[in-house]
Parts: structure tokens; sequence; C-alpha cells
């Protein structure tokens, strides 16, 4: 459901992990279920979808579209195409975070081990108990429910506040930090939320969260049993009274779109400081300089949006404005990435160019220095990768980097005049070896390209002019000739 207009809530994905540390997995085969799975995957991954017209009832789908479902005797299936009586599912959250699965027409308890899966418990005992391990992308904007306004960091307050009415710029991103069940809250200068609502470097027992959901919801509950919400005028996040979560402490996932400045060959930031013309005349950085950048999931032609909601638009003699406010076919722009800059082309099949007064038009047949912009990602100065069979992790006994990890390591992003270096943990950097193997551990930087070429994926092409993708092996290779399924990731 879009919120202000801006962005969709997150489907609600996740893994469930049982007693002996195992995944609930769904076979193709016979639509089984069993649960083996020992890192979080493809085969691994449900979807949550609520009753429309009892909100306390839920319903699994596998990542076949299939249904869990549970007979009178206990047995469970995953074949269901449409969800029908025997797949309704209540969630009993219990103090630790987990959760156990009541059948709602048997009122049976779900759990088991490996091939022994069923829902014949009368009473929840430590077999019936599921952890919840989200699966979508950890980087996103929180919106409070209540409120209706974003969380964003306020460094001069040193903590994070619910009064946005757009999640804009780098503050406003939160990382969820996933571990031993449990979820911290990372703001984007690597600070964790503490439940008195201060912000602290390390992760402790007072920065760990469970998460509860209700309603579709997400709520979060601290090692004393009460729940983040936002308090006072400005919304500070900490703590609240309650030890059952209400409204005001509910939360949605949205994603976040990357959100970037335009520099011109005359150094200038391209701006909509000037009202509806959009101009390079300014010479720094602030709301009024940043765009978010929206993908057309069909055409993947780029939307560029002002922070007072408007797009760019082509308007007569090829200029550009800001005037537009729904998507059509004029705000859509194709974006040739040509190393360290960027052609952008109109509707009218013309670059845009940055003419003497700073103006941007689109008037141009070929690209030249006057067509090229520099353009900078400003919300992401922490690097979470997930391609199409996982996470991008450090291998364990090696410099190399795995490319299909349920768990995932945060690395830095580091702008270099229209490339990127990427900085791991222990201060290394990321280069890639003549055998293509991408490692970890460079003393010097190796500049990166990013292309953001679908909605939610971005492409990465190394020095060598070859794309990032994850081999067979579940190895990250700096090797690819072309971009296809293996070298787009999440970020």
């Amino acid at each position: 459901m879009p919120t202000n207009g801006l962005s969709r809530a997150l489907k609600l994905q996740f893994g469930l992990i049982n007693y002996e540390n195992r995944y609930l997995t769904a076979e193709a085969f016979g639509f089984k279920v069993n649960a083996s799975g020992i890192s979080m995957k493809k085969k691994q991954i449900w979807t949550l979808e609520q009753d429309e017209q009892d909100g306390q009832v839920v319903f699994l789908r596998s990542h076949l579209g299939r249904y869990l479902a549970s007979d009178k005797d206990g047995k469970i299936v995953c074949g269901a195409e449409k969800p029908d009586p025997e797949c309704r599912f209540l969630i009993v959250p219990q103090s630790d975070g987990r959760w156990a699965l009541q059948s709602e027409p048997f009122l049976r308890y779900f759990g088991g081990s490996a091939d022994y899966l069923s829902c014949f418990a009368q009473v929840i005992g430590e077999q019936e108990l599921w952890a919840v391990h989200l699966a979508l992308h950890p980087q996103a904007s929180l919106l409070s429910v209540a409120r209706k306004r974003y969380a964003h960091l306020s460094a001069s307050d040193g903590e994070i506040s619910v009064d946005s009415n757009i999640p804009w710029g780098v503050d406003s991103l939160v990382t969820l930090v996933y571990l031993d069940g449990k979820y911290s809250l990372k703001t984007c200068d690597s600070r964790f939320l503490s439940s008195d609502g201060k912000l602290v470097k390390e992760n402790t027992n007072n920065t760990s969260f469970t998460l509860e959901l209700k309603s579709g919801k997400l709520a979060f509950k601290d090692c004393d049993g009460k729940y983040l919400t936002p308090v006072g005028p400005t919304g500070t996040l900490r703590s609240g009274r309650c030890s059952k979560p209400g409204k005001d402490e509910l939360f949605d996932l949205e994603e976040s779109h990357p959100q970037v400045v335009f520099q011109a060959t005359n150094k200038r930031f391209v701006s909509v400081k000037q009202g509806v013309s959009i101009s390079a005349n300014q010479d720094v950085e602030t709301d009024m300089e940043t765009f978010q950048m929206e993908i057309d999931k069909e055409s993947k032609k780029s939307m560029f949006r002002t922070n007072g909601g408007s797009y760019w638009t082509l308007v007569s003699h090829g200029e550009i404005q800001s005037t537009a406010t729904e998507v059509e076919v004029n705000t859509m722009f194709d974006i040739e990435w040509r190393g360290r800059r960027v052609a952008i082309r109109a509707s009218n099949g013309k670059y845009v160019c940055t003419k003497k007064n700073g103006q941007l038009s689109a008037v141009s047949d070929t690209v030249g220095d006057d067509e090229l912009l520099l353009m900078k990602l400003i919300n992401r100065p922490m690097l979470i990768l997930h391609g199409e069979n996982g996470f991008v992790c450090h291998h364990k006994n090696s410099n190399t980097l795995d490319a299909n990890r349920s768990v995932y390591d945060i690395f830095s992003l580091i702008f270099n005049d229209g490339a990127y270096n990427i900085k791991s943990v222990n201060g290394k950097f990321w280069y890639v070896s003549n055998s293509g193997l991408v490692c970890s551990d460079g003393e010097k930087s190796e500049d990166f390209f990013l292309e953001f070429l679908e909605h939610g994926r971005v492409a990465i092409k190394g020095s060598n002019g070859k794309y990032l993708r994850g081999d067979q092996g579940g190895t990250l290779m700096g090797d690819g000739p072309s971009v296809d399924a293996s070298s787009l990731w999440e970020y």
C-alpha cells in the first residue's frame, strides 16, 4: 500500500527456523515440506498473507506460490493454489520472539524436525517454536503507522526522530542487523538504537529487539518486554510503557529508492532551488539538489523525483522542469552509463545538456562534455548486496567473498569522482584479482562503477570492464561479460 504516495510497504517474507536450527523448506517435488534447510535460500522463503476478514488469521505461501495446510490428523502439505480453510493459521508469539503456529480450524500446533513435521501438538513445546528470519533487504525506510511519519537520524539531538513527511537523504536509511534471532536498528553513521532512545556504538542486549508481527505490521520488543514507539513532539524513537503493541507501536518497512545528486561540467550541482526549472547552478548539496531515482519496472526507464514530490519532465523547446505530479511519457528518461559520467536522454530522443546559464535542456543529438553529468549516490554509505542465491559475505577462511549466504556483511561505499571504492569491516578494500576473483583484502582502493539498471537492482562493473556476479559455487566473481540474473544485486 503506497504511503504518502512515495513507496510501498514491503511484503513480509521470512525464513522459519526450528529448534534444531534448521529452516522450513518447500520442495517442488510433491509439494512436500521439511525442516532440513541449513541456510535461507529461495526454497526457505515464506510470504505472510493475512485474511481480509479476520486480521488474526494468516496464510503462509511458499516460493512455489502454494499454501501451507494441516488436516485434522495434523498432516502437513503445501500444495493448495488458493488458501482454503485448512491453510488458516494463528501466530502465537512467545516472550523470546519465537512463534508458535496454531492451526485455526483444529487448534493444534505445528512443529517437528527434518521430514517429521506435523500439526498435532496440543500444547506448545520446544519442538513447536520457530524463530523468524526476515528475508527482505535489510536497508529500508521505517514508517510509523500511527504518526504516518518516517524515522530519520537527528544527529544534533543524538536520536532517531519519527517526524519526516518523506524519507529523504541518507539520514532516513535504517539498517536491520540480525543476530541470534534478534534485530538491531543501525543508523547511517553506524550507531545502534538503544531501548532508552540513545544511539550507541556497540550492539548490546539493550540494542537488541525481538520482532513481532501484528496485522501485517512490525513491532520491536526490547529485553524488558516494552515496545519501541515515537515519543514527544519530535517522535523520539525509544521504548514506551506498553507491554502490548497498539497502533503507536506498529511500523512498516518501505523499500528505499536510490537518491542521487548531479554535478554538471560547470562543476555546479543540479538543483530545483530556483523554482520549476532544473538548473546546474548551486555550490552545495542540500535536499534541493537531491533527487530520488525511481526505475519503471516494465520499461526500465528512470524518473527523477524532487523532495517536493514533483518529477523532472520534458516541456516545450526541450527544457527540463520539475512541474509533473504524475508519471507519464515525458517524465521518463534513459540513462547511458559512460564510466565515471552518465548521459541522460529524454523522451524526445535528445540528450540533456547543460546550457551556459546552467539550465538543463534536452536538445543534443550527440554526447560531449555539456551532456555528461557526474552522478553520486548519497543514501547508501553502507552497502549490503543480495543476489539471486543469497547475500554477499566474507568467506570464512580466505580473502574471497561468498555470494550465496543467508547472513550478510555490511561494507562501506566510498564515492570517488563517479566511481566507488568498497571497503570491508577490517578497513581493507575490494579488488578484482587477475583470475577474476573479487578479493576483500586490498591495501589500495580500486574503482567500481554502479549502474542502476532495474527497479531495486544494481549492476557493479569492475575496473577491468567486467561485471560482478555470483558463480555456481557461490563465489563472488568479477568476470561477467554482460549483465544477467547473476550480476544484478539488491542493494
